[in-house]
């Protein structure tokens, strides 16, 4: 908005074409030429009438009344010149238009209301005093007309009321109106950029959340998986070496690689039936973010239906341990995991401090799913990098059940003379995903290698999310 109120159209959203000099439109320009034409027009007839009755040269009269009537070309850039202008040319009785236009549009404009109120009452005064005089000389000349003493006070505030207030409580009405439309505006344009921000972040979030999603369901199938193609890779190993020389045990060892791969190919393709479902699911608008927490269930059901094999005769199997309502692997399936790699050939204790006698397992007390499932699979990669990086090497698992956590930790001696590496490859992301899990239910995890050569691997574990118990 210019200082006379007009609304400026550059910059503004929906606004019109720019028009000429201070003008915000080229509609304003016209209005405002053709204002001059009009009230230059009267002007110049009334000033011709003024210089006539002052017995003046009646050119200089037309040429002050078309200056005159010229000045509302300028009335939005300079309003309060246009009101002075009006009022000095008060007493020739000319400039009615040129009045009642400046007075509008100095009430419309941003000039300070203390200023507009002077002006408005100067403009009074001056044509009170203008027409006061002008109808007295008009009564002296009629004799026949005696009018009571209150008329020329009450006429002369009645006509100029009616030519000033009009105008300026209009300009008034208007000035409100367009500083508030303005200030709706910029407030719909503020509104607008901050919902941009809100969208900008909401995508930030969206795509934090799918690479989370991402990262939990490669740590999932890295958990699943890993460890049974690990256990696989030592059998294969073990089997090459004693082919020869004993077949009796070669035989077994090649059950237990059947076992394990049938296994892995079943969890396999559960896993990736979870994943189709979970998009699927998706694309219909349905809550998927549980897909990891599924992955690890399908794997403990396929394990549970595909018992893994335990030296004592061909595809022999270690009992699987009874799988909790479709939840994650659990802290009684410890012993079946510490029996697979014993079963691979390394040797492993597994202790459990604690109230151990609080259940039939003998694992200590139920925990929240995702409490036990985060210990387990801490235990499951920690022996899968023994398998790894040290073959032949002695382990020890050990669970602790204390006031309000577990803790757990897995310890391993330096490789056994002569034993050969199982050329495992190793991607680096093991250690990182156990850290990932600890952390992310409020517990802490320590990993590293040992003074006796060995590696060990920790991990304490609020108890958050107690299971309630069956009978």
């Amino acid at each position: 908005m210019t200082a006379t109120g007009a609304s400026e159209g550059a910059g503004v959203r929906g606004a019109p074409t720019a028009g000429p000099w201070w003008w915000a439109r080229r509609r304003s320009a016209v209005l405002d030429v053709s204002l001059a034409v009009v009230s230059g027009l009267e002007c110049a007839v009334e000033g011709g009438r003024f210089a006539a009755n002052a017995q003046l040269p009646e050119a200089l009269g037309l040429l002050l009344g078309l200056v005159v009537g010229a000045v509302l070309l300028v009335r939005r850039r300079w309003p309060v010149a246009v009101v002075l202008v009006a009022i000095a040319v008060l007493p020739a009785e000319m400039g009615g238009l040129l009045g009642m236009v400046g007075l509008y549009t100095l009430a419309a404009s941003d000039v300070p209301r203390r200023i507009i109120a002077l002006l408005t009452g100067m403009t009074m005064v001056g044509g009170v005093l203008t027409a006061f005089f002008a109808m007295r000389q008009d009564v002296v000349s009629e004799p026949a007309f005696h009018p009571p003493a209150w008329f020329l006070p009450v006429m002369t505030m009645a006509v100029c009321l009616v030519m000033t207030a009009p105008p300026v409580l209009w300009g008034l009405y208007v000035g409100a109106r367009r500083r508030l439309v303005e200030s709706l505006r910029e407030r719909a344009d503020g509104l607008e950029r901050e919902l941009s921000l809100l969208a900008d972040r909401a995508e930030e979030r969206a795509e934090w959340a799918r690479n989370e999603e991402r990262t939990r369901i490669a740590r999932e199938m890295h958990d699943v998986v890993a460890h049974r193609v690990s256990l696989m890779v030592v059998h294969s190993a073990a089997l090459q070496a004693i082919a020869l020389k004993d077949p009796e045990k070669a035989s077994k060892n090649a059950g237990l690689v059947g076992d394990m791969g049938r296994q892995a190919l079943t969890e396999l393709r559960e896993m990736l039936g979870v994943l189709r479902t979970a998009e699927g699911s998706s694309v219909r608008r349905a809550p998927a973010s549980d897909a990891p927490e599924r992955l690890a269930a399908v794997a403990a059901q396929a394990k549970a239906k595909t018992p893994a094999a335990a030296p004592g005769g061909p595809a022999a199997g270690v009992p699987a341990a009874a799988e909790p309502d479709g939840e994650g692997p659990c802290l009684a399936e410890l012993a079946e995991l510490v029996g697979q790699s014993r079963a691979a050939g390394m040797t492993v204790e597994l202790s459990v401090e604690g109230p151990a006698g609080d259940d039939a397992d003998g694992t200590g007390p139920d925990y929240g799913p995702g409490v036990e499932q985060t210990v387990f699979r801490v235990v499951q990669e920690a022996l899968t990098n023994v398998h790894k990086h040290a073959p032949g090497a002695r382990a020890r698992v050990r669970l602790a059940h204390r006031a309000g956590e577990v803790a757990v930790q897995v310890e391993n001696g330096p490789s056994a003379r002569g034993a050969t590496d199982a050329g495992l490859p190793s991607g680096g992301n093991g250690l990182v995903g156990m850290r990932e899990r600890v952390t992310a239910l409020g517990g802490a995890f320590v990993s590293g290698p040992t003074d006796a050569g060995g590696f060990r691997v920790s991990a304490v574990v609020p108890a958050v999310a107690p299971a309630p118990a069956t009978g």
